[in-house]
């Protein structure tokens, strides 16, 4: 006799196997309707927009438009071996709106991870093309995230990833890693911010000699982290000092802009990030970027070479063997490339630098002066987090069990707001926090109205702690 069950409710295998979880039902503009245990939350203000992917927020019409004509033109291809136009349009796009000098070519795929994944394969293939095969180390930053794949999850560094060892690349004497740039936290009350990075780019540098520097192929870093340390600004002069460790030591400067790229972070109107740290000389010489690319219109990311990477194949097979199915898809290239002209033309660039900056202006404003679990709020551009603490002077977190971070993301919706909340490393290294990345689009009067229900949903769950003994 077979036992009574339950009547399955979800037949997709994410997040919560065995029921829906949240779901979006809705949107217009910059807000959301999600659907939670059969209610529906109606005009939630996205103040995350997925995963900080958003750019147009929801149901913009001139991209239905642009989705309608590239529906109509578009005739797919497995761009290997036969190319279009769109991709190549795109590509040059990104190229002329980067700083002079720094990008040459690009590829196109359709999620960060797989951005990653490629990269590495053409780093691969750069030292192959030269003739130096012994070049194979990669190293990336302890408390980082890659992807959700295995090459991509190879060269991250964070608790969660550690139960997929046993199926990921070599992380004893391939993939290596090196302290993350996490000032809030790791540098010494004495140091300065200047000293702070020397000490970083001081132990960089023993790494590369101690493992030989004909054995290091990449250095990775993502130039604002999301997820896992929750937008901490590099340290001054920090990727300055990479870049000329990486010219010293003919080592490849690799930059992940998945999530703080493409116009989010941006000082100057454009694209890139390093943008706020960098000059055109100092350029990534390869850089992984997507979410805002499509908007969430399309799936689109990318990867994108410097000179020296793309002159190195050219004058050596001149070939990238084989790719994705989807690699260069004409439709989301040709979407893409409308979403990106049409955010240029009405300068939304320069509007969510501005825009996001007051909204973590005044976060920090309330939240630090104010006796509540916010124990740094953090960011650049459209960008922010908030790291959650048990003591602000000593810096303890909370106890992991206590799930602050989603917590505090099922508060905020239940105030009428979207954030990422991420829970703490059991290890100590991350507190909880909560992210925020809005659309490009939101004015003023949306920022008072995120930062509205986020301190509200501060103050709340401050006063659940504190009832709870937690704080």
């Amino acid at each position: 006799m077979t036992a009574a069950t339950e009547p399955q409710t979800s037949y997709v295998f994410q997040g919560t196997v065995d029921k829906p979880g949240l779901q979006v039902v809705g949107g217009k503009s910059v807000y959301i309707d999600v659907e939670k245990d059969g209610v529906v939350h109606k005009n939630v203000i996205d103040a995350m927009t997925g995963a900080a992917v958003g750019a147009l927020g929801s149901a913009d019409e001139d991209v239905f438009k642009i989705i309608n004509e590239a529906a109509r033109e578009s005739t797919y291809s497995f761009c290997p071996l036969i190319s279009n136009k769109s991709s190549e349009a795109l590509s040059k796009f990104y190229i002329e709106n980067s700083p002079e000098g720094a990008f040459s070519s690009a590829l196109w795929l359709t999620s960060g991870s797989e951005s990653n994944e490629n990269a590495l394969r053409i780093v691969r293939q750069y030292y192959l093309e030269r003739g130096l095969p012994e070049k194979v180390k990669l190293i990336s930053r302890e408390s980082s995230y890659h992807g959700f794949t295995l090459g991509a999850q190879s060269i991250s560094w964070n608790p969660r990833i550690e139960p997929f060892t046993p199926y990921l690349m070599d992380r004893k004497s391939v993939c290596l890693k090196m302290p993350p740039a996490y000032t809030y936290r790791f540098k010494e009350k004495a140091e300065t911010e200047e000293q702070y990075t020397e000490r970083l780019l001081g132990a960089l540098e023993q790494q590369i000699i101690e493992n030989g520097a004909g054995t290091i192929a990449a250095i990775i870093v993502e130039t604002l982290p999301g997820s896992t340390l929750g937008t901490t600004p590099p340290p001054k002069g920090y990727l300055k000092g990479i870049r000329a460790l990486c010219n010293e030591y003919d080592i490849i400067f690799y930059l992940d802009e998945v999530m703080c790229g493409t116009g989010r972070c941006n000082p100057n109107g454009k694209l890139n990030c390093w943008e706020n740290y960098l000059d055109a000389s100092e350029a990534p010489d390869i850089q992984t970027i997507g979410k805002t690319i499509g908007s969430g219109y399309v799936t689109l990311a990318g990867v994108l070479i410097g000179p020296k990477i793309r002159n190195a194949f050219v004058n050596g097979s001149n070939s990238v063997f084989g790719g994705n199915t989807y690699s260069g898809h004409a439709f989301n290239c040709a979407v893409a490339l409308g979403i990106q002209k049409k955010i240029l033309k009405e300068n939304l660039t320069a509007n969510i630098f501005k825009m996001g900056n007051l909204l973590g202006a005044k976060l920090k404003e309330r939240l630090l002066s104010a006796d509540n679990i916010a124990g740094d709020v953090r960011g650049v551009g459209g960008f922010w987090s908030i790291e959650f603490v048990k003591d602000r002077a000593t810096k303890q977190i909370f106890d992991a069990d206590l799930n602050v971070g989603p917590r505090f993301k099922q508060l905020c919706l239940e105030n009428g707001v979207n954030v990422m909340g991420m829970p703490a490393f059991a290890d100590g290294s991350c507190g909880d926090h909560a992210l925020v990345a809005p659309a490009f689009i939101v004015t003023e009067d949306h920022i008072e109205e995120i930062y509205e229900k986020i301190v509200k949903s501060v103050d709340d769950l401050t006063s659940i702690l504190k009832q709870e003994g937690a704080f």
